[in-house]
């Protein structure tokens, strides 16, 4: 535990942010550049959300650390690129507004905090066969940061799903050539780059916070220079309305509902749903559950159902930042690289194929979706690899050649067997079946070509 809420809630100030995610922490800061009075509400004892827990990367074409590195193609590009995979679905003026304003919001994070951005080489948009695609890539990060620059408050970082020893810090551009393994010189080059990183953060004593948390805690050192006062355990459970304006918001903290209400607006950037069954069961594909998903343990949607009790519109609920996941003991592990090495495929309960398994996170699960709503059990999928594959890769925070711990077998996350036949019987797929996919995936191994599905 990090301590109580801290601070006490105000009756009334010019602006009310509820989430203390990139998206609310920004928001914050830039209504006290404005010299609004403004206050940031979060319903847990953490700040940063999903966006501590992420990668880091952000996709805003035309950017300052994009230009610097002579990376950035316009706009233009990027538009034509929205266009062809996002099409109507979301609003032409939403998709213009976001490229065309997205640059502007970089500059004011550079000038107001001390987060720094630059391009992660060669990582490619998620489409780039597509028009206005770019192979090259349009993804840039954070450059690490030091956590002590917020001194105590770092105690209120919000949890990695999967904890990293301290001063550990992959990059993306590191991740892509580590997540390889021994494949590649590449992999444990890298490797030992990050571990020299990590031994010279030491001696500088520096506690160094790469990813999602250098976002996180630049932009929290930035509101405490703003002296914008972040409110922990403060739950929003209702909008206040006023002759159909909101005015404020109602807050439960330390079991006890209170009201602060705001003279120019609320700005609700509170997590998704993933954690309220009721919500995704309501609203999503089938089957569900909440012991898939890596999201954080506070996204039950307390922001969403409010502004829908106060009339605000809500659409693409039924669809999400997906991304396959392995079921370990401890808990999901985001499935990432381990889908798109050789030596792997993903076979349904049928003990076939069904996607290009290195499709992007969220349009792989689209298609595990697919099968379900055609009545082809994709849920659960089991990934086929084989011993060349564990020798060389990383495979869910193990090393290359890494025995799979006893409990993962235990828990049924994994199954072996010596034969293809064995190993069908164990996941519980048809044998001819299973034999069948993998020959022809050899076949296409060794001829360079997918027919399938084009991996």
């Amino acid at each position: 535990m990090t301590g109580g809420p801290t601070g006490a809630l105000p009756a009334e100030v010019d602006v009310v942010v509820v989430g203390a995610g990139a998206a609310g922490m920004s928001a914050a800061l830039r209504a006290a550049s404005h010299g609004l009075e403004t206050v940031l509400l979060e319903k847990s004892e953490y700040f940063g959300g999903s966006t501590a827990r992420s990668g880091g990367g952000v996709w805003i074409p035309d950017n300052y650390a994009l230009r610097a590195a002579g990376e950035s193609d316009g706009i233009e590009a990027a538009k034509t690129y929205l266009d062809a995979i996002v099409g109507d679905v979301v609003p032409k003026v939403r998709r213009d507004t976001y490229l065309e304003r997205g640059p502007e919001v970089m500059d004011f994070i550079r000038d107001h905090s001390p987060v720094r951005f630059r391009w992660v080489p060669e990582y490619a948009d998620y489409q780039p066969e597509q028009p206005g695609g770019r192979a090259r890539g349009r993804s840039v990060e954070p450059d690490p940061i030091d956590g002590r620059i917020i001194g105590e408050e770092l105690t209120r970082l919000h949890p990695q799903y999967t904890k990293a020893p301290a001063n550990m810090v992959v990059l993306q551009r590191d991740f892509r050539k580590i997540s390889l393994g021994l494949r590649t010189l590449g992999g444990p080059i890298t490797m030992l780059r990050v571990l020299l990183r990590r031994t010279l953060a030491g001696l500088r004593r520096q506690r160094l916070f790469g990813m999602g948390n250098a976002i996180a805690i630049g932009l929290r050192k930035a509101l405490m220079d703003a002296g914008v006062p972040v409110l922990h355990e403060a739950e929003l459970s209702e909008l206040v309305l006023s002759e159909g304006r909101v005015v404020g918001v109602k807050v439960l903290r330390d079991g006890t509902e209170h009201v602060v209400r705001a003279r120019r607006g609320v700005v609700i950037g509170s997590g998704g749903f993933e954690r309220n069954l009721e919500m995704r069961e309501k609203y999503q594909p089938k089957p569900t559950s909440v012991d898939w998903t890596t999201g954080s343990q506070f996204n039950t949607g307390g922001g969403i159902s409010a502004g829908i009790t106060a009339g605000a519109e809500v659409a693409l609920m039924d669809d999400s930042w997906w991304g396959p996941t392995i079921p370990l003991p401890s808990g999901p592990w985001f499935c990432l690289a381990e889908r798109n090495l050789p030596g792997s495929i993903i076979v349904n309960q049928a003990g076939k194929r069904y996607m290009n398994e290195a499709l992007p996170y969220v349009e792989a699960t689209h298609k595990i979706y697919e099968g379900e709503a055609t009545g082809v059990g994709h849920v659960p999928s089991w990934m086929v690899i084989d011993t060349r594959y564990r020798n060389r890769y990383l495979f869910a925070g193990l090393f290359p050649r890494q025995p799979f711990p006893g409990r993962w077998f235990k828990h049924g996350t994994i199954k072996r067997a010596s034969t293809l036949a064995g190993l069908a019987e164990e996941i519980g797929v048809p044998a001819s079946a299973l034999e069948a996919t993998v020959e022809r995936f050899n076949g296409f191994a060794r001829s360079g070509v997918d027919e399938d599905f084009g991996r």
